[in-house]
């Protein structure tokens, strides 16, 4: 499902509480399995290289390192393996967080703002890793205020929430 609408209507909020990290105003959101989250803050370590930072997730998600390597492959991120996490661009740590997320086994992708500092290559890289996600069973909640390189079978709109 694609979450999309303007800047500041709720789209954040909404794949927060999704996973729990904020209380919905009323009602409850229940899960019936663990999602990956990608959102602004990669959550990598700065001091750590690339790959030993996303390491880190691979363990404590259960990804083998197989899994990991290629996720960093499909983002076109292994040339940039051992360089510390604070030396990446805007896009580099997107890659990252989205990498982190395609090599978790999760059913669930959360993915807040995805495309924000992706060129069209990495564009391109996400869709693939999206569509074989969705192919494979997984599901993804995406919000974004853009079309994203994924064909989404329901859209919610909350342009018609804004003030």
């Amino acid at each position: 499902m694609r979450i999309s609408g303007p800047n500041g209507i709720g789209k954040s909020s909404l794949i927060r509480q999704i996973c729990g990290l904020i209380p919905c105003n009323e009602g409850t959101i229940i899960l019936d399995t663990a999602p990956a989250l990608a959102d602004e803050r990669a959550a990598l370590d700065p001091d750590k290289s690339l790959r030993a930072a996303l390491l880190f997730w691979a363990d404590i998600d259960g990804a083998p390192p197989a899994r990991l390597d290629a996720a960093m492959e499909r983002m076109a991120l292994s040339p940039l393996a051992d360089l510390p996490v604070r030396m990446l661009s805007t896009g580099q740590r997107k890659r990252a967080a989205l990498a982190r997320v395609i090599a978790s086994p999760a059913k669930l992708w959360l993915l807040d703002e995805p495309g924000n500092g992706l060129d069209g290559a990495s564009l391109a890289s996400l869709g693939a890793a999206m569509d074989t996600h969705a192919a494979s069973g997984g599901a993804i909640i995406a919000a974004s205020h853009f079309d994203l390189p994924h064909a989404f079978s329901e859209t919610l709109d909350l342009s018609e929430y804004a003030p």
